[in-house]
């Protein structure tokens, strides 16, 4: 006689559950599919399809992917509906709609990211500068750092310009608020050697100036070694002088450190000099270190 085998009430339920999760999820993955097939469609199609999406109960992923739809389709509809979600929408979907503004480069829909960003709050304000970086509009950008009187706003707007290698705006900055570590920062980063050396030969404010020895020695290349060792020999301010020397580690310039070493006359100096070749696991510094200990 066969035995009927029964089934754990519990093994059975998570059973279920796994059939239907798979089952949804063949639907959400077949309702992106339709959705994007739309790119290749008219927008006198497309559009009310993507609209009934927007204001239907589908999922967070499905609306995000139907924003993306609606940022490249060229009709004033179409474009007020992004901005409508960019202002009203709420969490994440919003957040998607500023960048979606951004990918669009719509110049009506550009134009309004201004408002948006001055009556939001810090999420909204950081999706609208990446909206500006996906636009590459570093004018957009450079406005907002000159016009706001908050430092944490200055500072993003300026880091901003900086990943978008806006060296003429960032010069343009110096007269806001004088010489920022922000704005050294973001010389850095936007690679501008230039500026960079012109700060680190300018003596009237130590502390600035070892900012941009190390941001010089991040953003250039073997251009800028034998001014980092110029700068060394030529400081009056100890910060400055190890901001050098940090700078030729941070560059591997370690040639520069050993010819510093060989024409030292200061024993404090030449210590510190070869601890830092050891560090840099400089090929000639056991050479120097068995010299030394000829003595």
């Amino acid at each position: 006689m066969k035995h009927i085998r029964i089934i754990p009430l519990v093994l059975l339920v998570a059973l279920t559950a796994s059939v239907a999760f798979a089952q949804t999820d063949d639907r959400e993955a077949l309702k992106i599919s339709a959705l994007e097939a739309l790119m290749a469609a008219p927008s006198e199609r497309a559009l009310p399809i993507v609209k009934k999406v927007l204001e239907g109960d589908g999922s967070d992923e499905l609306k995000e992917r139907a924003l993306f739809i609606l940022s490249q389709i060229d009709d004033p509809e179409a474009t007020e509906l992004l901005i409508d979600a960019a202002r009203n929408g709420s969490g994440e979907y919003r957040l998607e709609a500023l960048r979606m503004i951004g990918i669009s480069g719509n110049e009506d829909a550009m134009a309004r990211l201004t408002e948006i960003y001055a009556a939001g709050d810090a999420d909204v304000r950081e999706a609208v500068l990446e909206a500006y970086l996906i636009a590459d509009d570093a004018d957009a950008v450079y406005q907002i750092a000159l016009n706001t009187e908050s430092a944490d706003e200055f500072g993003e707007a300026v880091e901003m310009l900086g990943a978008m290698g806006a060296t003429e705006q960032l010069r343009a900055l110096q007269g806001k608020s004088g010489m920022s570590e922000e704005l050294i920062e973001a010389y850095m980063i936007a690679g501008d050697v230039e500026t960079l050396m012109e700060l680190a030969r300018d003596s009237s404010d130590p502390e600035r100036q070892a900012q941009a020895v190390q941001g010089l020695a991040i953003a250039g290349g073997d251009e800028v070694h034998a001014y980092l060792m110029s700068i060394y020999r030529d400081a009056t301010h100890e910060d400055v002088k190890e901001a050098s020397l940090d700078a030729m580690l941070i560059a591997g310039y370690d040639e520069g450190v050993l010819e510093l070493y060989r024409e030292s006359q200061d024993p404090a100096e030449k210590r510190e000099l070869l601890e830092m070749l050891v560090v840099m696991d400089s090929d000639s510094v056991w050479d120097l270190i068995d010299a030394a200990l000829d003595q």
